[in-house]
């Protein structure tokens, strides 16, 4: 399958996963509000979400492929076997400490629900409930990265689907036939998080199972120096895979300290993480691999290319994305969300922080795609280093932020942290002679931004003549500037003819 072809698959993979998440989040809007309740449940569902997010986009994968990728296909499928079992074991035993200790870890999660006692104690029976879903979403991303080595794209794309349909059935479900107080329906939804992930391993397995070829060869584990190194990777490779999903949690427990400041940043996210999620999806999955082959042939040139080809893929959709977010904010969480529980000044809240987290975009997009040359060369201890900076920065920076601000200073020091990052990544490329922008590349940039200021300007005129009020007005604003944006990309020459003509190639 050619990687444009791979990259087509995956990509409307991760957008069918965030248009579902859309209307699971309106939901979870609906039910259960911006309050204490809904605090407690974002709270404790935040660190599970997280690690599904992660995984999900490929989190295992810097690990994984460099390293399967070097053996023969007899010997990857036992070691693949011997990662899959000790992986099991370590996530049962992360999975007891975490419901022996939910307690501390709510208090970790939102120390700013410190003072409430009960609202800290839902956080800890949420946790309780919800935390097996890292284990079944963990072992079945590890799955993924092996079906993704053999070319095998489609269970990859579809099965992350299980767990956004399994919440928003029973969501559905609680709201339809059940008249139940706010903390049993979250307590309900926990619950049912960790079933859509035994539901989605399931899946993974059985595509595991199928095929020509055994991916797979489970024995009792071997000790071996190869899986030893790949262990060890596995959790640096988590974390900077992670790094924005880690910019987000430690602006969580910061937000913890406002009312609602959990509800709101979490509604905002989410938004955000459309644009994102697909370029984190492509990168982790298709790109990756890619890089990593040429890697091994010792094709530096090649690397920086393919490098500077993807950003600029990248930034096409980022920069503008970027923009209409920020001058849509207001509109799209009052459209998205204000309905039921969620009243119109916790619209305002989540608009607030939309239009803060917005400005970080481009530069938490730019991050997730440089960081693959840095994953395909094995430089796992610069990534985390990389994302150990954000993280610093997001604690500063957000506190400091949000004594003026508010919770919107705490989204400001999140795009402080991505454009951070984003600098440490491009800094540890130069030291390794990965980081070349050639004149193609900033050509392009340059006429991307003219397509990004022209869409912009044309968004404000229609917004200041006709305000959007409702679906339809959003709607209309949403596909005009995207179309305003492609006749722009076009007439600037961001996007060229010979872009159309080598879609059909492989690479």
């Amino acid at each position: 399958m050619s990687l444009v072809r791979s990259s087509l698959l995956v990509g409307l993979g991760s957008v069918a996963s965030r248009v579902l998440g859309f209307a699971r989040d309106v939901l979870f809007a609906q039910a259960l509000g911006a309050g204490p309740v809904a605090d407690a449940f974002l709270a404790a569902f935040r660190l599970p979400n997280f690690v599904r997010r992660i995984v999900g986009e490929g989190g295992l994968n810097p690990a994984l492929v460099p390293a399967l990728s070097r053996l023969e296909p007899n010997e990857a499928a036992t070691l693949a076997g011997d990662t899959v079992s000790v992986f099991a074991l370590a996530l049962l035993a992360l999975t007891g400490l975490v419901e022996i200790g939910a307690g501390l870890l709510a208090l970790l999660l939102a120390p700013g629900l410190h003072d409430s006692g009960e609202t800290l104690a839902l956080v800890a029976l949420y946790t309780r409930l919800a935390f097996p879903i890292v284990f079944c979403v963990t072992l079945a991303s590890i799955g993924a990265a092996l079906l993704n080595m053999r070319g095998r794209f489609v269970m990859t794309a579809l099965a992350p689907l299980a767990v956004t349909l399994g919440l928003i059935l029973a969501l559905l479900v609680i709201e339809a036939g059940f008249a139940l107080p706010l903390a049993q329906k979250a307590a309900w939804l926990a619950a049912a998080s960790s079933l859509a992930g035994l539901v989605q391993l399931i899946l993974v397995a059985a595509a595991l199972r199928g095929g020509r070829g055994r991916i797979v060869r489970f024995r009792r584990p071997r000790w071996s120096p190869t899986l030893k190194g790949l262990l060890l990777a596995g959790f640096p490779a988590l974390v900077a895979s992670g790094a924005v999903q880690l910019f987000i949690l430690a602006g969580t427990g910061v937000a913890s300290f406002w009312p609602s400041g959990v509800s709101w940043l979490y509604y905002a996210e989410k938004v955000v993480q459309l644009p994102l999620g697909l370029m984190a999806a492509l990168g982790a999955s298709v790109l990756l691999p890619e890089l990593a082959q040429r890697y091994r042939e010792g094709r530096t040139d090649a690397i920086v290319q393919a490098q500077n080809r993807a950003l600029e893929t990248a930034l096409l959709l980022a920069l503008p994305a970027g923009a209409a977010l920020f001058i849509l904010a207001g509109p799209m969480a009052a459209v998205l969300f204000e309905r039921g529980a969620f009243g119109a000044a916790d619209a305002r809240g989540t608009a607030s922080l939309l239009m803060a987290l917005s400005l970080g975009l481009p530069f938490a997009t730019a991050g997730k795609v440089l960081s693959q040359s840095l994953f395909a060369c094995g430089s796992l201890r610069g990534t985390l280093g990389a994302a150990v900076i954000g993280i610093a920065v997001t604690l500063l920076a957000s506190p400091l932020l949000g004594q003026p601000f508010g919770p919107t200073g705490i989204g400001l020091g999140i795009s402080l942290a991505c454009l951070a990052h984003a600098a440490a990544i491009v800094w540890l490329l130069a030291r390794l002679g990965l980081w070349s922008p050639d004149r193609p590349f900033l050509r392009r940039l340059s006429r991307i931004a003219l397509a990004t200021m022209a869409m912009s300007l044309g968004l404000l005129a229609a917004k200041s003549l006709a305000p959007p009020l409702g679906s339809p007005a959003l709607a209309g604003f949403c596909l005009g500037g995207l179309g305003l944006y492609a006749v722009a990309a076009w007439l600037t020459g961001a996007v060229s003819r010979d872009d159309w003509a080598r879609l059909p190639k492989n690479s």
